[in-house]
């Protein structure tokens, strides 16, 4: 990178830092100082190609493997700025107080020292640096990752577990002399400013504790989303704020900053006249707001957004800001909102500029702000509740928007040819998408002036296709050139028609910002705040305490079972009614999520490793070692009724648990033989098995237990209590199979393919090892019918069972009948040696 660009920031005759500096020794050096600067941080500097590389790191480095400090990636200083220390007077760059915090020296993790330079260099280029460190407080191995899919400045640095490793919380001013810490604020406080500071802004403590933001990348957050709702309410607890018609925009603040849209485009160019004032910013924030385009009124001009020209005297590009959600590298999403608006208000008030302003408010009065709305012709105005957190990424109660205009987000199908004078194209052939199934909902033929058909029309012609991208009929098909659904754009409408066409739809302009898959019909949604004479349905969310536990349940009339019309909600209240029956059997044992947030017919996916900076302060986690990632890996423990409703709320139909607890991972509690059809339609052939192993195991002197899969199987379980390792239970498993194989020949395979065992049930003894799971007793399954998996007295197990008969609708009454037939599976340890001595 070289010193240009740390000359060009520096006035010498003004400022002693070093202009240069040449390395005299035969160790790599770094420094790490603590620099009181507008915002505190610490800046960290390696040595490398003659000069010091260095990143910003807000909070200061740690020694706890689970901080992942944010580091900035700055202009390389030279040399002899490792011995720096002192003022850097005002009106400089970086003016402040500068202190080193530690020095030392610094080599890379390879095995022979020649490679060192070699190995630092391509971890740098490759941005996965691992090094060494020789100083006074920070030794051992570290590593310094740079961010995917964010600029390459966005860097984190983490400390690996070694012998100089600490698991209590570390925080860098800890080790800061007092003097040190004294000088710098009065330092700061004498330099004083016009300008209001944000450090004066005091909004008390957040409603939770604020966290160490992953990255102030903008890419770290996605947009909190309002509900579009009915009915206007005034309410002390809530504001309400001016809907703003542009395009929603992230925006970082800061010498990085960075625009960039919901759906992650880069928008930093293209409206770079904004950035250019944010990045003049001294803080590094990370806002939520809406660009727009405006005339000399302060009309919205929409579709100037797309082809926005900043050489067109007649219109203006502004940022309307109306959320903090990070601040000098602090998450505030966890802080109430009007806390939040507050550190904003400062922070606008700060940048002093225009063309970006602050999104005022009205406390409580919802009614009247909307009567002005409508005089002043907005599109519509935002309520927020004033104590709510920032939920990203999707839609709330706490924020909803009420509309003076019905509009409508839309995909474009097709365009028809056009008709007498008009050019290029008549009207746009509009979809949206009901579940995963695109379909038509009208053509707009008005809102379009000369430049716009003719921008819209160059971009449609690349869109062509001869496919027709919906299903049933099309308003005047045959003229229609058929489009591949890519481009969203945005009408308005009076009405939606009883075959969900829209009435008299008027082109507003492309919506760059939006993706094509979230296109759905936007209709009034039920909220809390509705009034109960409009509520036809249970609500959609409700809050549950459990002593100082919360648990936010939400969406919950959302069907998980689509074909038998079961909802979400229904499968919390099974979990909540069973939840002292299934916690015995998840105490202590990590989990892996299984998450289906959209139901049993969309795609799931697994989560092992919990995000720790996201999940309420009350989650019981435990971090183990994983041989394949070569890292921690924080696994979520469920020992009560809270926590096993916060995991039904993240979409987890099924619970998975290891067979061993956190405590001893290598000790499975249980040794399992998971009896798998597969292709078999014989059921009487797994249940002739599960008998056949039963009867080995009782003749070994070990009592079996025995419950449904819940999908298509039984599940064959062995009380071993943690007395041996996941090798000897697996192998014991193992050889049962085999003696099971013995007996079923024809029937029955150890083979894990199933395209190498045709028509034959798997023995699977694969589920007794470290890391693997199986459905807790009791846990749903997302298969039809709402499954459960459900323990068996043995007398149960013939040939007439139908394992599908047991669901969420009956296991509750059934163990009232029958009482938890697994009651007694830990009174006593199977003793694995005895056992096969006893066969001999």
């Amino acid at each position: 990178m070289g010193l240009g660009t740390y000359i060009q920031k520096r006035n010498f005759k003004k400022t002693n830092e070093p202009k240069a500096g040449k390395s005299t020794g035969k160790r790599l050096v770094f420094v790490v100082q603590r620099h009181h600067a507008s915002s505190l941080h610490y800046d960290f500097r390696l040595e490398l190609d003659g000069v010091l590389k260095s990143w910003a790191v807000p909070k200061g480095p740690s020694l706890n493997p689970k901080d992942k400090r944010l580091a900035m990636m700055v202009e390389d200083h030279p040399y002899d700025y490792r011995t720096f220390e002192g003022v850097i007077p005002e009106g400089n760059y970086g003016a402040g107080l500068v202190h080193i915090f530690d020095e030392g020296y610094y080599e890379s993790l390879a095995e022979e020292r020649k490679q060192d330079i070699k190995e630092l260099k391509n971890g740098l280029a490759s941005g996965n640096l691992k090094i060494r460190l020789h100083g006074k407080i920070l030794k051992g191995e570290f590593a310094l990752v740079k961010l995917k899919n964010t600029d390459d400045k966005s860097w984190l640095l983490i400390k690996h577990r070694d012998e100089y490793a600490v698991d209590k919380p570390f925080n860098a001013e800890d080790l800061v002399p007092q003097k040190i810490i004294e000088q710098g604020i009065d330092i700061k406080k004498k330099s004083g400013s016009n300008k209001k500071s944000i450090e004066d802004v005091k909004p008390g403590p957040p409603s939770a504790p604020l966290k160490r933001s992953k990255a102030t990348a903008v890419s770290a957050y996605k947009p909190m989303l309002a509900k579009l709702s009915k009915k206007i309410f005034d309410d002390d607890s809530w504001l309400y704020e001016k809907k703003i018609d542009g395009y929603r925009i992230i925006a970082v603040t800061g010498e990085n900053g960075i625009l960039t849209s919901r759906r992650g485009i880069d928008y930093s160019s293209k409206y770079k006249v904004v950035l250019k004032t944010l990045q003049k910013s001294e803080k590094d924030a990370v806002i939520d707001g809406e660009m727009v385009v405006e005339d000399k009124h302060g009309h919205v001009l929409f579709q100037e957004l797309q082809n926005y020209n900043p050489l067109n005297k007649n219109t203006v590009l502004k940022y309307y800001a109306f959320d903090l959600l990070s601040l000098d590298g602090y998450d505030l999403t966890g802080m109430e909102l009007m806390k939040r608006k507050q550190l904003l208000r400062a922070l606008i008030e700060n940048i002093s500029d225009k063309n970006i302003i602050y999104n005022d408010h009205v406390i409580g009065k919802g009614t009247e702000l909307l009567k002005r709305a409508e005089k002043e012709g907005w599109e519509g105005i935002i309520g927020k509740e004033i104590h709510s957190t920032y939920i990203q990424d999707k839609r709330s109660d706490k924020w909803l928007k009420f509309k003076l205009q019905n509009s409508q987000e839309a995909i474009i199908i097709g365009y028809s040819k056009p008709a007498g004078s008009r050019k290029y194209f008549g009207s746009l052939a509009l979809g949206i998408y009901e579940d995963t199934e695109l379909v038509y909902i009208g053509n707009c033929g008005t809102g379009f002036n000369e430049a716009s058909l003719k921008s819209m029309y160059n971009l449609m012609r690349d869109l062509a296709t001869d496919k027709k991208p919906v299903k049933g009929k099309v308003k005047q098909e045959r003229s229609i050139t058929w489009l591949k659904p890519e481009l969203v754009c945005e009408v308005t409408y009076s009405e939606w028609t009883a075959d969900k066409n829209l009435r008299h739809p008027v082109f507003k302009g492309l919506r760059n910002d939006k993706t094509k898959e979230n296109v759905t019909m936007e209709i009034p949604e039920i909220s809390s705040k509705d009034s109960s004479d409009d509520i036809q349905e249970k609500p959609a969310e409700k809050e549950l305490s459990f002593g100082n536990k919360r648990v936010k349940l939400t969406n919950l009339n959302k069907l998980y079972w689509k074909n038998e019309n079961i909802s979400k909600g229904q499968l919390i209240d099974y979990y909540r009614n069973i939840a002292d029956y299934i916690l015995p059997y998840l105490k202590d044992r990590p989990l892996s999520l299984n998450r289906h947030p959209n139901g049993i017919d969309a795609p799931g996916f697994f989560q092992k490793d919990l995000d720790t900076d996201q999940i309420p302060k009350w989650i019981k986690y435990a971090p183990l070692y994983s041989e394949s990632t070569d890292k921690d890996i924080d696994y979520l423990i469920c020992n009560d009724e809270p926590t096993l409703l916060w995991m039904a709320n993240l979409g987890c139909i099924e619970v998975n648990p290891w067979l061993s607890t956190y405590k001893k991972p290598e000790n499975p509690i249980f040794a399992v033989l998971d009896l798998d059809p597969n292709d078999v339609d014989d059921f009487g052939e797994v249940v002739r098995i599960a008998l056949t192993a039963k009867n080995i195991l009782e003749r070994m002197g070990i009592k079996p237990f025995i419950k449904t899969s819940g999908s298509r199987g039984l599940h064959i379980f062995i009380h071993i209590g943690g007395k041996y390792d996941y090798d000897i239970s697996k192998s014991f498993i193992e050889y049962l199979g085999h003696l099971i194989m013995k007996e079923h020949p024809e029937t029955t395979s150890l083979e894990r393919s199933p395209s190498k065992r045709k028509k034959k049930i798997y023995l699977d003894f694969l589920q007794n090892r470290r890391g693997q799971t199986i459905a807790a007793p009791y846990s749903v399954r997302p298969k039809p019918g709402a499954t459960v998996s459900t323990p068996l007295d043995w007398s149960e197990v013939t040939e007439n069972i139908d394992i599908k008969q047991f669901t969420i609708f009956n296991t509750l009454d059934r163990i009232k009948q029958k009482g938890d037939l697994w009651e007694s599976i830990t009174s006593g340890k199977a003793d694995l040696k005895r056992g096969l001595k006893s066969l001999k």
